[in-house]
């Protein structure tokens, strides 16, 4: 029979292999983030179309070009998220979380959709973990969200770069605006045509253009940063100070504008050089008028997003060394043709669970060879067979599947004698030879069945 349809483009399937370090990376950031005191937020994978034209900006490549956007039954304009940040700002309003102490912090992991072109650390569906940070405009909001995603990048040991930059604010950034347009009306034919029509309603644009043309003649264009006010370029100081109070190296980038609208002031980017042209595997800055933009009252904000396929590239490309796939405890099998034996076992690995074990039995009425063949396949550190013969003499033998040992235990005390075996096979298994070697030579006996004595 053919498969009825594969995958959409652009879209991904995270098996247990794959999915389980993408796991691994948001339990990291997300428990990370919350000794920073950032809270979890959850919200919806759609929301009104207009608030992302609203928030991300009308002349960005995400809302013009990328977004996927449909009208539901009542003829209301819906889109699929392209970012979080957004969701994140009309929830603080909505909820009036303006009125609690300052700052708000939230951390989320989410799924994004962007229609752009599929290649390598790039989807259509992806995965995001972001923090935002609301109520405060001291440039120390900022550096702590740089040194929180700094810390997430390093724990994972991924070389990355960051870039910092500065784009000042409405006041200051309108005569650079004014700059930029004279500088990109005296080349407008080498301006693609997208950015021939950004070059009225938003130049900045332009200096984010991927097209190689546009992207040259960008690096010629005026510099945001002669064009900063007083107040601006004293909060980019800080920003830097800062840093280099915290040691964390950075680069000034000026051509660093991120592609949203909604960003003021400071805007990062943390940059792998693992993963080539799409190294870019955290990105974020400041937004100190989107919260006004949306409804909401004058509200300064910051955070990030953290692209999670990109850094299990990152990640991957950098040598660290995943957890394994977890595998059974306990495996349990059974004599298939006897019934009191395959429901003892389920009665068996029911209770292990009960205790937080992982527990697994034979759902296959598979013969008991098989059964064992799968079980060792799955990687189970402990096995036991039940049959006639173990439930008239209340016992069954335990094995190690690493060392071949077996052990007799009453199964009325299985549960109690599992948690030992465990306990005493994962310090013989996680003791290396070598530290085992040394101990032993100082008279020191630390094997499971040893006293620990000297």
């Amino acid at each position: 029979m053919a498969l009825i349809t594969k995958a959409p483009r652009g879209t991904a399937d995270a098996l247990p292999g794959d999915s389980c370090r993408l796991a691994e990376i948001e339990k990291v950031a997300s428990e990370t983030a919350s000794t920073y005191g950032f809270g979890e937020i959850r919200t919806p994978v759609f929301e009104h179309t207009e608030l992302f034209d609203r928030g991300v900006g009308g002349t960005t490549d995400v809302v013009q070009k990328e977004m996927y956007t449909f009208d539901d039954n009542s003829g209301r304009s819906l889109s699929l998220r392209p970012e979080g940040t957004a969701g994140a700002a009309r929830a603080f309003i909505e909820h009036g979380l303006f009125n609690e102490p300052a700052p708000q912090k939230f951390r989320y992991g989410i799924s994004c959709f962007r229609y752009e072109k599929p290649q390598s650390g790039r989807l259509r569906e992806f995965h995001q973990f972001g923090v935002e940070s609301f109520g405060s405009a001291h440039f120390t909001a900022e550096t702590e969200v740089i040194e929180l995603a700094s810390r997430i990048i390093g724990w994972f040991g991924i070389e990355a770069v960051l870039r910092i930059n500065s784009i000042g604010c409405r006041e200051c950034r309108g005569e650079y605006r004014a700059a930029l347009k004279e500088y990109f009306a005296a080349h407008t034919d080498s301006l693609c045509d997208t950015c021939k029509g950004r070059l009225e309603t938003n130049p900045l644009r332009i200096l984010d253009c991927k097209n190689p043309e546009c992207h040259e003649l960008a690096a010629g264009a005026p510099v945001i940063l002669d064009y900063l006010c007083d107040d601006c370029r004293a909060h980019f100081e800080g920003v830097k100070s800062m840093l280099d109070g915290l040691g964390i190296k950075y680069e000034v980038d000026p051509m660093i504008v991120r592609g949203l609208d909604y960003y003021t002031r400071t805007v990062f980017e943390f940059v792998s050089p693992v993963l080539g042209a799409q190294g870019t595997v955290c990105g974020g800055g400041r937004y100190d008028g989107l919260v006004e933009e949306l409804g909401g009252p004058p509200t300064p904000a910051c955070g990030f997003g953290m692209g999670l396929e990109r850094m299990l590239l990152a990640a991957e490309r950098s040598g660290y060394e995943f957890s394994r796939p977890e595998a059974p405890d306990v495996f349990v099998g059974y004599d298939p043709s006897d019934p009191a034996a395959m429901t003892a076992a389920a009665r068996l690995v029911s209770e292990l669970r009960d205790s937080f074990f992982y527990a697994d039995f034979d759902v296959c009425s598979r013969s008991v060879k098989a059964q064992m063949k799968y079980a060792g396949k799955k990687g189970a550190r402990f096995t036991a067979v039940i049959g006639g013969r173990e439930l008239e003499s209340g016992e069954v033998s335990v094995k190690n599947m690493r060392t071949g040992e077996q052990t007799p235990v009453r199964l009325d005390e299985f549960c109690e004698r599992i948690f030992g075996l465990i306990s005493d096979d994962l310090v013989s298994s996680e003791l290396s030879d070598e530290v085992a070697g040394e101990l032993a030579e100082r008279g020191i006996d630390i094997r499971p069945d040893g006293d620990g004595k000297e």
